[in-house]
């Protein structure tokens, strides 16, 4: 089986040279090793040498050269709007206090839908709207983040 054992960041790579395509929902994307196949049929083995969190446009390269692109799965999301940057602010705080997953998006926040934590923000006087995107929650600042894992 082939092996993928180095990330190329999403930006830093041309997509439209990709032979395949992984569709991989958040969790699925914080890996160490796995074994994965591609939506064109490639099967290879995802090896790294310490688990990391795959962005969505991110190149799995190939022992060949060849690179699998990582596409992030839509997943049922909460986007959360706030009237000024301060009480957006709040809005992270309380999310945070509840060490829910969260993703910052330009000046939006985004959870998974969550009837609990909705209804704290929805109390906090937050506007919300539920969509369906992929999902690329903070890895918080202890964890093994995304960027530590690439070039390897």
């Amino acid at each position: 089986m082939r092996r993928a054992s180095e990330i190329k960041a999403a930006g830093t790579w041309d997509a439209v040279n990709a032979i395949d395509r992984v569709m991989l929902d958040a969790g699925e994307r914080h890996r160490r090793r796995i074994a994965l196949r591609g939506e064109r049929g490639t099967a290879f083995l995802l090896d790294l040498p310490q688990a990391a969190a795959l962005k969505d446009g991110d190149g799995l390269v190939l022992e060949d050269g060849a690179i699998v692109r990582v596409a992030g799965k839509a997943e049922p999301l909460i986007e959360i709007a706030a009237s000024s940057l301060h009480e957006l602010a709040r809005f992270a705080w309380h999310i945070g206090n509840r060490h829910a997953e969260l993703q910052v998006v330009g000046e939006r926040l985004r959870i998974r839908r969550d009837h609990v934590l909705e209804e704290m923000l929805r109390g906090l006087g937050a506007r919300m709207t539920s969509i369906e995107a992929p999902f690329d929650p903070e890895r918080g600042a202890y964890g093994h983040g995304h960027a530590d894992h690439h070039g390897h």
